[in-house]
């Protein structure tokens, strides 16, 4: 999942609809006012109407989301006109929304019915345009700059042909073939460069962004290779099987083809994710900031010789280490230290069994500083974080993020490093210390595999609560 199948594309077409509404939306305006003989009267400015546009944005996102007009099945798609049909409905919508807006809340987004009128027309004619030409630049780019995901193709299937065939004759859909795991009965003789003995083999020269698997032999092998790599798994059914699928069924030319999920949390739906981030970020770090500045002044003059903010490298997404902030909470003598390395420091090894048996904790830990237990307890030493969020190192929900070689032996690295970490979670909401370490990351799988921009907003009401309440801080 490092590369997704038109996350750059869908990020082009959200600017792009930007754009043509913005546009649409002015151009309305213009045209009443210079080209409309009616009278009329309203008292916006320029920077009204540019102002109006820009609030007006992100409610058409959610519009043609819901449209499905941000979906590889709509987009990707040869035939122009469910694309067409689609963002006719959204303008007309659209329209309707921000006129009951108007009307229920007695605002003057449109000073006249013409004004709407025009924005409606103006507004498909401009989203389909836009579409239309970045779609073609896209097909342009990708047929001549071999640009593209790198696919390998797997499995002895008359559709394995069919699939490289077409990889290699639609560059512009944006697919790349890499390599080739089939017999020679199913692969064409000039193909046969992209031929590989083995799964392994193949992953090990060609780097993929995705596997496409098209017969049942090793499956559940090959999705859990995909998994460890962090790359997309489609699954190419048979007949029998495609009344009963379950997963995103899309065409790759004429072969229907499964994207099995480790998590739903891919394409538009995590820049959506980022883009809550931001906002919800910003608006938590305003609001932190004076809390900040005073705790940073308290521990600088409690240790002028060391840092108040503290940072150490943990693992997030797909493996990445980042450097996490957080308010110094721990003896600097012990700062980045094991605990085992920081109980034989002191002298007290037998500490590391307690520690090790609480789910990494012990009462009154003795490397902690006075003022730390206060931090840790009220879990104020995590606000710097807020900077790691802002700059997209983790996100506001996530999976707690992972010391390097914390889950050496545990079998479901993989998938807690397919999102990324996170400030606050479904763990530390469902009982922080009261839970154990393998609850925790029961927690976690489970917050991967079904996570929703609602289950986003439950955890972090949740957080709110439990960090007022105290509730499971030690």
């Amino acid at each position: 999942m490092k590369k997704y199948p038109g996350f750059v594309y869908v990020l082009c077409l959200m600017l792009g609809d930007a754009l043509a509404i913005m546009a649409s939306f002015l151009f309305a305006y213009f045209v009443r006012i210079n080209l409309d003989s009616r009278p009329f009267y309203f008292e916006k400015t320029a920077w009204d109407i540019l102002f109006t546009g820009l609030i007006i944005i992100p409610a058409w996102w959610v519009i043609l989301g819901l449209l499905g007009l941000y979906s590889r099945r709509v987009y990707n798609k040869r035939a122009h006109f469910p694309e067409i049909i689609r963002s006719f409905i959204a303008s007309v919508l659209g329209t309707m929304v921000l006129i009951a807006y108007q009307f229920f809340f007695k605002t003057s987004l449109f000073a006249s019915r013409a004004v709407a009128l025009w924005s409606l027309v103006f507004c498909f004619i401009t989203l389909v345009a836009i579409r239309l030409i970045i779609r073609q630049i896209r097909r342009s780019a990708s047929a001549r700059f071999t640009t593209g995901l790198k696919v390998i193709v797997i499995g002895n299937n008359k559709n394995t042909e069919r699939l490289i065939e077409h990889f290699v004759d639609f560059p512009e859909d944006g697919f790349r073939l890499k390599g080739i795991v089939a017999g020679n009965s199913f692969v064409p003789e000039e193909l046969r460069k992209y031929q590989f003995t083995s799964l392994q083999t193949a992953l090990e020269k060609t780097d993929p962004d995705i596997i496409f698997q098209t017969d049942e032999y090793k499956a559940e092998y090959i999705y859990t290779e995909s998994i460890k790599h962090h790359i997309l798994y489609y699954f190419v059914p048979t007949e029998s099987s495609l009344s009963s699928h379950i997963g995103d069924i899309e065409l790759i030319g004429d072969t229907p083809a499964m994207l099995v999920k480790v998590t739903p949390l891919i394409g538009a739906a995590r820049i959506g994710k980022r883009i809550m981030d931001i906002v919800f970020g910003l608006i938590a770090t305003i609001i932190a900031l004076i809390p900040m500045i005073i705790l940073w002044l308290i521990l600088k003059f409690s240790d002028f010789k060391h840092s108040p903010i503290y940072s150490e490298y943990r693992l997030s997404r797909y493996n990445k280490k980042v450097k996490i902030y957080k308010f110094r909470s721990m003896k600097p003598e012990f700062s980045g230290l094991s605990p085992e390395e920081a109980f034989e420091k002191m002298g007290k090894p037998e500490l590391i069994k307690k520690y090790r048996a609480g789910g990494d904790y012990i009462k009154n830990d003795p490397r902690v500083t006075k003022i730390g237990h206060f931090l840790r307890r009220t879990s104020l030493d995590e606000l710097p974080q807020l900077i790691n969020v802002l700059k997209g190192d983790i996100s506001l929900v996530g999976p707690r993020a992972l010391v390097p070689g914390e889950l050496r032996d545990y079998g479901d690295r993989s998938l807690l490093l397919s999102v990324k970490s996170g400030l606050t979670g479904l763990a530390q909401v469902s009982g922080r210390r009261d839970i154990s370490f393998e609850e925790r990351r029961a927690l976690d799988l489970y917050y991967i595999q079904n996570w929703s921009f609602w289950l986003d907003l439950q955890i972090l009401f949740r957080t709110v609560a439990v960090v007022l309440t105290g509730r499971g801080a030690k």
